[in-house]
């Protein structure tokens, strides 16, 4: 059960059920049933784990490379790397974006599957062992939760639903640099070209700043136009620790402020869903 649960890197895809569902409920418009979100929330999920399941099929040979990833099942042994697993992988998917579009519609669906997508094919794939920037077109795997959840309420997107997903993207990178900074000598052992490895500490850290800066004044522009206080609380809250640590970063490079900014970018994203959550369920509580 411990493999399995590695192997389909649940608990990021708990993160991403939990995007979509705050992009749910940001969504102005009509409510739709709890049984749909339910299955939304789920297809989701179980396509997300299939992409991190790819993952790991995909990149057994620079798992084995680095210290971090040494134990994961693949590399170990203990799930045996066949090519039973890619039909397992697209059924899985194909019946996360069957559920999604059955229970609410084709554009939510659409989004359900160019999450999965990003983070399979295009981050795994196409971009990891060529750039230093692989990482800021494969954020779009996050934007593309909060969409779904957003499109299964109302197809054409509001300008919440799209500033949501744009913070998403935009908390993607820093959030993952600053662990890349932590394992920069992993990445370079396995030649991946993580932005620490090409650039550098220092530089990888200013970006790190740029990144929270920007996103962190979007995430508070959001408040302008739907979520309530509970929602710019937690994101003043979670987006000053998160500023605050990469400044810390940025003073003083090192894996110990790299692992207190990717700390504090976690705390900054749940904070962030579980306020646009409340806010919204408070919403449709009082009507």
């Amino acid at each position: 059960m411990k493999a399995l649960l590695n192997l389909f890197k649940l608990r990021i895809g708990f993160a991403i059920a939990l995007t979509a569902v705050a992009g749910l409920m940001i969504a102005p418009g009509g409510a739709i049933a709890g049984w749909q979100a339910a299955v939304l929330t789920l297809a989701v999920l179980v396509s997300s784990a299939a992409a991190g399941a790819f993952n790991q099929f995909y990149e057994v040979d620079l798992d084995a490379r680095m210290a971090r990833t040494q134990r994961r099942p693949f590399v170990t042994g203990r799930m045996r790397h066949h090519g039973g697993w890619l039909v397992l992988i697209a059924a899985l998917t194909g019946i996360a974006v069957a559920a999604a579009w059955l229970a609410t519609n084709a554009a939510a669906a659409l989004y359900t599957f160019l999450g999965a997508f990003f983070y399979a094919i295009v981050y795994t794939v196409w971009l990891k062992r060529r750039t230093p920037w692989n990482i800021v077109i494969g954020g779009l795997a996050g934007s593309f939760a909060v969409l779904a959840g957003a499109a299964a309420v109302q197809p054409s997107l509001s300008s919440e639903a799209l500033l949501l997903a744009l913070v998403l993207f935009l908390w993607t990178p820093p959030h993952f640099w600053s662990l890349s900074i932590v394992y920069r000598d992993d990445y370079a052992r396995a030649g991946v070209p993580m932005l620490p490895v090409v650039k550098g500490d220092r530089y990888a850290a200013w970006v790190i700043l740029a990144h929270a800066v920007v996103m962190v004044g979007l995430s508070l522009a959001l408040t302008a136009l739907s979520p309530g206080w509970v929602y710019g609380s937690c994101a003043l809250l979670g987006g000053g620790l998160f500023v605050w640590k990469t400044v810390e970063l940025v003073r003083a490079p090192s894996r110990k402020t790299a692992l207190a900014s990717f700390h504090a970018s976690l705390v900054q994203l749940s904070l962030l869903l579980l306020g646009a959550i409340a806010d919204g369920w408070m919403r449709n509580v009082m009507v």
